[in-house]
């Protein structure tokens, strides 16, 4: 890491730690996430007045009649647990061989746990895993089987744990999200519980998850919308603790907006955009910066037999999810940006945000393909749950 930037996080650290109250801020949620995850204790959130989620500036005090009421957001959290705190679980390294012998021995331990979970003895279950797991530390089905029977034991935090090493060994794995997910509601994190539910149900849907997001998803728009006031709340308030705007700032602001409406019509929503040189793909990146979205860089040759599979699916993702960006780039049609994006293989995709490389896909993939997809998308609203059909 970048030493400026080791520096802006020793601050924040410290920062946390004279203020602990932060971390209940609803845009730190991930943080506090991850913080529990590891078995942190967090002190209690301290009661606050309304008005006082931001911190207030002393100097030109609102009057009375200029004050903003602010009102905490109402969620359901009834079916929420206190975070549990013991001691990581065993985990096996998914680097060390493993011989036939151990995968069978792990498939019997598992067939037991499965035994053992269907007669609800749950701590014999758990017992089973762990043994298979350390005989084949390489399943990221052992972790996620174990994730659900944290699940069940109402230890989020350990199931949260199991289901993260399920996903560094299998990223597509539709039960590591659909856990971790269910289990990041239990413990409140109710936005990051939409996005991995939404995942999942791109994956795999099931009945289980549709359950889930129908509960999670209210709390998910609420705390959105909650955001959403409070910023609206502080902008109105930073209004009228300042003077009236010089010509300079409304200027600025009037040639951000026309920026943003110039570098929308470059754009084309649900449509395949063909990319002929490196000036154009330029511009099409800065406007999907502009504009906050994903783009996809498709590489491709009239001459590859799996690009001609691909691409008809390309398009029809394109329409799908028509709040990304989808480019083209024919490799022999333009060699300077095969060039400059180092291809040696087609078809590739790669995933870029504000105008930086975030993910890959080498190959004809469609599953992994619109996963990666669904994965960066962001918004809710881009992530549809619907059934598979089959």
């Amino acid at each position: 890491m970048e030493e400026g930037k080791l520096r802006e996080l020793k601050q924040f650290i410290e920062t946390c730690k004279s203020n602990p109250s932060l971390l209940y801020n609803p845009s730190l949620s991930f943080f506090k996430a991850y913080l529990l995850s590891l078995g942190a204790r967090i002190p209690p959130q301290p009661k606050t007045e309304p008005g006082d989620f931001y911190e207030k500036k002393p100097d030109h005090p609102l009057s009375p009649q200029d004050d903003i009421i602010e009102s905490d957001v109402e969620l359901d959290d009834a079916d929420v647990v206190e975070a549990d705190n013991d001691l990581p679980q065993k985990m096996g390294d998914s680097s060390a061989p493993v011989t036939e012998q151990q995968r069978d021995a792990a498939q019997l331990a598992k067939s037991k746990a499965l035994d053992a979970m269907s007669q609800g003895n749950l701590d014999e279950a758990l017992h089973q895993l762990t043994q298979a797991i350390l005989l084949n530390p390489q399943s990221a089905i052992l972790y996620a089987t174990r994730a659900s029977v944290f699940m069940k034991l109402k230890k989020p935090n350990a199931a949260i744990r199991d289901a993260d090493t399920a996903l560094k060994i299998n990223p597509d794995s539709a039960k590591g999200y659909k856990i971790r997910g269910m289990s990041r509601a239990m413990l409140g994190f109710w936005e990051e519980a939409a996005s991995d539910l939404h995942v999942a149900s791109k994956l795999d849907y099931d009945e289980e998850i549709g359950m889930a997001l129908k509960k999670v998803q209210p709390n998910a728009h609420k705390i959105e919308e909650h955001r959403r006031k409070y910023e609206r709340l502080r902008k109105q308030k930073e209004q009228k603790r300042e003077p009236i705007k010089t010509e300079a700032p409304v200027k600025k602001e009037r040639e951000t907006e026309s920026q943003v409406q110039e570098a929308l019509s470059a754009l084309k929503d649900g449509q395949v955009i063909g990319i002929h040189s490196t000036g154009e793909l330029e511009k099409k990146l800065s406007a999907a910066s502009k504009t906050s979205r994903l783009a996809i860089l498709y590489f491709t040759a009239t001459w590859c037999g799996p690009c001609r599979f691909i691409s008809p699916i390309y398009t029809s993702l394109a329409e799908k999810y028509s709040k990304v960006v989808f480019l083209k780039v024919d490799i022999d049609e333009a060699r300077d940006v095969a060039a400059s994006w180092n291809i040696s293989s087609v078809p590739t995709f790669f995933f870029v945000k504000n105008r930086k490389e975030v993910d890959s896909v080498v190959g004809a993939d469609k599953s992994t393909l619109e996963s990666k997809i669904a994965q960066h998308a962001g918004s809710l609203s881009d992530l549809p749950c619907k059934p598979r059909e089959n």
